[in-house]
């Protein structure tokens, strides 16, 4: 599913030049990117851009889409097949079909919450002077690595214009959660993640009332984890204090994969499918405003065209 994640942390596995990793592999690093048994928002940047003698390639930002190759564009596949080195989240990599990762120099990738060390992994690389595309399910802006590559970048004496940088998107998992839904989107929107990893919980709680209260139909991603209930149970709370108990939800787990499955329910009954397998990080929900509804089980958010023409 294209569930644009921001997960948990865990310990990563260290860069061998495009050997690839696994959970159950470490190796020592050899092509410039730092070295790290935690990969921690405070973890330093290792090679800066003076240690590098080549002209810079280029690095592309590139969103799969929902989790399959017919959800992604054209644009991303030829991205892919043109670039030299494509380093990624290993589920993620699993996505992209044969034909392109066999088509690569070099493939590199990372369990889950390698965010930092494989996106630097992915600079330095271009960096020597490969054309590398680094990918994500979704969209790299939504809750993905497209705003850390040009941190990394800068943090590493870069300027914008040095590397040849490009953001290729991709259907975010709202939409592509949305479509399968009916219409619940067409008026406006808040997504909010509910992964506290980079975000504290207090501020989270505090955008979850913001938009609960407004007429902003909400998107949540990241909703639940075995470390983090209490998160899911807090917004089911928040929602309910601005919502009537019979507001539409829709839950989408997996979209686009073989495990794909769709639920309709209430605000009131959300916070019990909690300990469901329905509801994890592979899954987005879709909280209606006080206007959605669901017809022939459909949910349907109207846009307004009612109050101005007669249909």
């Amino acid at each position: 599913m294209s569930t644009d994640t921001n997960a948990d942390a865990t310990d990563e596995p260290t860069s061998n030049c495009g050997a690839s990793s696994s959970d159950d592999t470490e190796s020592s690093s050899t092509c410039g990117a730092s070295s790290s048994d935690d990969d921690s928002t405070e973890q330093e940047v290792g090679a800066t851009v003076d240690e590098f003698d080549a002209d810079p390639g280029q690095l592309l930002a590139v969103g799969l889409g929902p989790g399959h190759p017919e959800g992604m564009t054209d644009r991303a596949k030829t991205a892919l097949l043109e670039a030299e080195h494509i380093v990624g989240y290993t589920t993620y990599i699993d996505l992209i079909p044969d034909e392109i990762t066999e088509a690569a120099d070099e493939l590199y990738d990372t369990p889950m919450c390698g965010e930092v060390s494989r996106t630097e992994e992915a600079i330095d690389r271009t960096l020597a002077g490969n054309d590398v595309a680094i990918v994500g399910s979704g969209d790299p802006n939504v809750y993905a690595l497209a705003g850390l590559a040009l941190e990394i970048l800068e943090s590493k004496g870069a300027t914008a214009s040095m590397v040849d940088f490009e953001v290729v998107p991709g259907v975010p998992a709202a939409q592509s959660c949305g479509a399968r839904l009916g219409a619940p989107l067409v008026n406006d929107t808040v997504s909010i993640s509910l992964s506290d990893h980079l975000v504290a919980m207090p501020e989270i709680e505090s955008r979850l009332h913001a938009a609960a209260k407004e007429k902003f139909t909400i998107a949540i991603y990241n909703p639940w984890s075995r470390k983090r209930r209490e998160n899911f149970q807090k917004c089911c709370e928040i929602l309910l204090t601005h919502r009537d108990p019979d507001t539409p939800v829709g839950i989408v787990h997996g979209a686009g994969r073989e495990d794909e499955r769709v639920l309709l329910t209430e605000l009131a009954e959300l916070e019990a499918l909690g300990e469901d397998e329905i509801v994890d990080m592979t899954t987005t929900i879709i909280v209606g405003n006080e206007e959605t509804y669901v017809w022939d089980d459909r949910m349907v958010t109207p846009r307004g065209y009612e109050t101005k023409y007669d249909y």
